[in-house]
């Protein structure tokens, strides 16, 4: 394995805004790269292939499962897998650059256990569940089943924040970027 670099390990309920502030955070930082989980479900429009995961059909996400294949994986609801191959992070590590995850609680959890001096884990708050389900209703992806399926699983997950090393809550997502940028920055500084 190449030469380990940092791990920055984001987690959040579906639409507390995580994916833009990874996104911000990320642009503005070249030593960073993004790490692809792969998934089981199905590409939504917009998404790409080895950019936004890797698309991976539910047998060959656990025939990958068995081979090892993966530091963390997670069976978000049945039948759909997320989780981040080994791989991923080598290439990640080869480049010398540190890694940013963008994962569920459980599988952000794993990642630290593993590496617990260096990986930083940030969880992302909403300000309140209710508006984290108008955020979910104004993305037009949801039906009433499974917004409320999202919004059962943002209320258990909020209960892990306590487990991560900071949490940040997004309210105004330009304050939530400069806050997750100083402690990105300053981790990656201390230690090196």
């Amino acid at each position: 394995m190449a030469a380990q670099g940092k791990l920055i390990i984001f987690s959040a309920p579906s639409g507390a805004g995580k994916t833009s502030i990874v996104k911000e955070v990320l642009k503005n930082t070249p030593q960073l790269a993004f790490s692809i989980s792969a998934c089981s479900r199905p590409k939504r429009p917009g998404e790409t292939e080895g950019k936004d995961y890797y698309f991976l059909s539910p047998e060959a996400f656990r025939l990958k499962i068995e081979e090892g294949a993966f530091l963390e994986w997670e069976e978000v609801y049945p039948g759909s897998y997320y989780g981040t191959l080994h791989s991923e992070v080598e290439r990640i590590w080869d480049e010398g650059k540190h890694v940013v995850f963008d994962v569920d609680v459980a599988g952000a959890l794993t990642i630290k256990k593993r590496f617990p001096e260096r990986a930083l884990a940030i969880f992302i708050k909403p300000p309140s569940v209710e508006e984290l389900r108008k955020r979910l209703v104004n993305r037009n992806t949801e039906t009433p089943e499974s917004l409320e399926k999202r919004l059962g699983k943002a209320r258990q997950e909020l209960s892990f924040a306590k487990d991560f090393d900071r949490v940040v809550v997004n309210d105004n997502l330009e304050d939530a970027v400069t806050e997750v940028a100083g402690l990105v920055h300053s981790f990656i500084r201390n230690n090196q």
